[in-house]
């Protein structure tokens, strides 16, 4: 069976959330296709990692998936 490939992106959201608004954002990631898991912790509250399949879905979908959430943040490479 062949390596695949599977890239973490870092998102650094902008607003400090508590954590069920954190939990939300975490659970909408869930939903889109390609992604793997979605970590993140409460004392770090403005950062977050989430796993994805390149062939499913890229980082820009990932991060338009947290903005559309009302929220504010940039992808830093990692």
């Amino acid at each position: 069976m062949g390596h695949i490939d599977l890239p973490d992106v870092l998102l650094h959201i902008d607003e400090t959330l508590d954590h069920a608004r954190l939990k939300a954002i975490e659970d909408r990631l869930r939903q889109e296709p390609g992604v793997i898991s979605v970590a993140f912790h409460d004392d770090k509250p403005h950062v977050m990692v989430v796993t994805y399949d390149p062939q499913e879905t890229r980082s820009t979908r990932i991060l338009e998936t947290v903005t559309t959430q009302g929220v504010h943040a940039e992808l830093v490479g990692l």
